[in-house]
């Protein structure tokens, strides 16, 4: 049984055909998000095991074909194996990965014909639910895991405070790095919010470096300004905020937290995805204001796109503008 190539991102609805030219920014984007998602994990957890594992999973799983495939999945071998660690950490990725492609082949092979983005989140959840029933099982692994994220990340975090007074000792402060460790210690908390993130984002490149080196297709994924998914899903986004709320609780307000950043992330994009199509496209000029506003401006930009895809879950701009469009004609 051989899985549909036109699994695109979107969770509704006809991705429509793409122009070849536009395959390769969209992996290369993909990527970049996977690489900007592994850089706020400061280095606890590998972008590139979450790909090589799922493009292996499914190379075995489904069939290697070409030439260029076979190439691929050796260099991803190497990418999934990386350096032996001592640390319980290296185990604890690569677990992850393992389980996440795991359950995204079954799932592919159950709904060969269902498009990408169900699947992975499914896959995603899954492997959440997995893991976290092993870790419940076992008492006190939550708490080794938690500590060994929050050691890796405020290493990376010493490293770097390290590296930038060097540079210029003047310019940090006593209550700069103690802000800089608090806001580590943040992110260590919503670790579990920025991994569903980044897994997401690694199944993505991973599928679509299957469907276009072994199967040829360069509509593995769909266009962004087509990217949707369930409507209903924005109940969790909802519960979680009333949990950072009103939680009583540290473990009810990190639970939520995680929710919302989670739940924040998918809408941002769904957002982009709508701006992306009211807009008719990105040219370089917008791409480029798009990158300088990114960096300095990144908060802004991310909140008012997380507007927009909240907004799209019940006014359904794209289907309203469609319709606008088609009674003008």
């Amino acid at each position: 049984m051989r899985p549909s190539s036109a699994g695109g991102l979107s969770g509704d609805g006809a991705a429509g055909s793409v122009a070849d030219e536009a395959i390769w920014p969209r992996a290369v984007g993909l990527l970049f998000i996977t690489l900007i998602l592994f850089v706020m994990l400061s280095l606890s957890i590998s972008a590139g095991v979450l790909v090589a594992f799922p493009f292996l999973a499914l190379m075995m799983v489904l069939g290697l074909r070409r030439v260029p495939a076979a190439v691929a999945a050796v260099f991803a071998v190497f990418v999934a194996v990386g350096v032996p660690a001592r640390g319980g950490i290296w185990y604890f990725e690569r677990g992850w990965a393992v389980v996440l492609a795991g359950w995204f082949v079954v799932l592919t092979m159950r709904w060969p014909r269902s498009r990408f983005f169900p699947r992975a989140l499914a896959a995603v959840a899954a492997t959440a639910a997995l893991v976290g029933l092993a870790l419940m099982i076992r008492p006190g692994s939550w708490a080794v895991v938690d500590w060994l994220i929050t050691e890796g990340l405020m290493r990376s975090a010493s490293l770097i405070a390290q590296g930038l007074i060097l540079s210029d000792p003047e310019a940090y402060t006593t209550a700069g790095l103690n802000t800089a460790y608090e806001l580590t210690m943040q992110l260590g908390r919503l670790f579990p919010a920025l991994l569903g993130l980044s897994s997401l984002a690694g199944l993505a490149v991973a599928w679509w470096a299957y469907v276009r080196l072994s199967a040829g297709s360069g509509l593995g994924l769909g266009p962004l300004r087509e990217f949707r998914f369930n409507d209903h899903l924005v109940w969790l986004f909802l519960i979680g905020l009333a949990l950072v709320l009103f939680g009583s609780g540290e473990g009810w307000t990190s639970g939520g937290g995680n929710a919302v950043v989670f739940m924040g992330g998918l809408y941002a994009m769904r957002g982009a995805g709508v701006l992306l199509f009211l807009s008719g496209g990105l040219t370089v000029f917008g791409f480029l204001f798009l990158v300088v506003g990114m960096l300095f401006l990144s908060p802004v930009l991310i909140s008012g796109a997380l507007l927009v895809g909240l907004g799209d879950t019940w006014l359904d701009l794209r289907s309203k503008t469609k319709a606008i469009a088609g009674s003008k004609s």
